[in-house]
């Protein structure tokens, strides 16, 4: 007749070392990781909007273009894909989808502008 060998099993469940799992998630982008990577993005400005930029003289210093990057990504995230973002000195049309400026102009031109095909409104 066969024997069978019945394994004794700990009383005690075992306790995983911390190490293990920091090295699981050492592999995985963190949260901090993403925040970072998207607050570096910056906007891309189409040809026909940087000629406004220029034709009409607007004056964006860095950090109004990264705050209107910031508001843009954000308003991405919340199902935005075309605001229209209001500026002390312009207005801008931008398609969140491609993360591109469409068009630009001054904000004394948007007084008696009609704007369509937006979805959202940034204000600044």
């Amino acid at each position: 007749m066969n024997r069978f060998s019945i394994q004794h099993l700990p009383l005690q469940p075992t306790v995983q070392t911390q190490k293990k799992s920091t090295a699981i998630t050492q592999g995985n982008p963190t949260f901090v990781d993403h925040l970072h990577e998207v607050s570096s993005k910056k906007l891309k400005i189409s040809k026909h909007a940087n000629d406004r930029i220029l034709e009409r003289k607007i004056s964006i210093s860095d950090q109004e273009w990264q705050q209107v990057s910031d508001k843009v990504y954000e308003a991405r995230s919340k199902g935005v894909n075309q605001p229209l973002v209001l500026m002390d000195q312009a207005a801008l049309i931008v398609s969140a989808k491609n993360e591109t400026v469409i068009t630009a102009m001054e904000r004394s031109e948007t007084k008696n502008q009609l704007f369509t095909n937006i979805d959202g409104t940034i204000v600044l």
